[in-house]
């Protein structure tokens, strides 16, 4: 493979996985350890790669740049519905929930014309959708709006969220990983996605495949304290065992 094509083959590799070891592009790409090493400091004096420690990865502000919730609604739509189908499964009639703020979280409303619950959210789509829905209850809980997810960020008085008695949350996430945890982009809606999180009694996360070994701008809570992960696709070992090893149900949606 001729140098300009490997490098560039290389950059989308590490794009798609965020950040990757030498050892890996030596064996993905069948070349030496000093090829690599020339390769990647290409990639970095570019611009939008740093070294780290061992390996080579995606500068946090290209890594993090939030997309439009228009953008991020036509990605994977089919399996997002999956998830959204599958994860309804688990709301029953009388629970109070949490929607959070995403495109995969807001697939679950046309699966729940038939249940009478009271639904807590920032997430502005989802109100919207639920108007033609008279048997669920909307409690908005207002704040800062974020354009690029169509959602409310921080409240003012965070304690207006602890009086509701909130038993099941459904969280979207960025990027999900076993070092950084369940992520988000938006430093707006990260404090309100902690308190959830911690308050609930039971956390659904719902992230479709391409969102493991990626992570975003913030940490909201770490992957042992969610209850359930609901995905598309059984992911690598690693997760399995993880999720096995934490008493987290791993739902996949077929």
């Amino acid at each position: 493979m001729i140098k300009d094509k490997r490098i560039n083959k290389i950059e989308e590799y590490i794009i798609e996985h965020s950040s990757v070891s030498l050892e890996e592009l030596m064996e993905v790409f069948q070349v030496s350890k000093n090829t690599v090493r020339r390769d990647i400091q290409e990639l970095v004096d570019r611009g939008d790669f740093q070294k780290v420690y061992g390996g080579i990865t995606v500068k946090q502000d290209k890594r993090t740049r939030l997309e439009s919730f228009q953008t991020r609604q036509v990605r994977n739509q089919d399996e997002k519905k999956r998830i959204g189908r599958a994860a309804s499964n688990y709301i029953q009639d009388g629970d109070i929930i949490f929607i959070d703020s995403g495109t995969t979280t807001i697939e679950i409303i046309e699966f729940l014309s038939n249940k009478q619950i009271t639904v807590v959210t920032n997430n502005i789509d989802f109100i919207v959708s639920a108007l033609p829905y008279e048997n669920l209850d909307i409690i908005t809980i207002g704040g800062i709006l974020e354009r690029k997810t169509n959602s409310f960020g921080t409240m003012k008085y965070m304690d207006i969220l602890n009086s509701y008695n909130i038993n099941k949350a459904f969280m979207a996430s960025t990027g999900v990983s076993i070092s950084n945890g369940v992520t988000n982009a938006s430093p707006l809606e990260s404090e309100l996605k902690t308190s959830i999180v911690k308050r609930c009694g039971e956390v659904f996360l719902l992230v479709d495949n391409t969102k493991f070994d990626k992570y975003g701008l913030m940490t909201y809570c770490e992957l042992n304290e969610i209850d359930y992960l609901v995905t598309n696709k059984k992911p690598s070992e690693v997760y399995y065992d993880f999720a096995k090893d934490n008493q987290i149900e791993l739902i996949i949606a077929e």
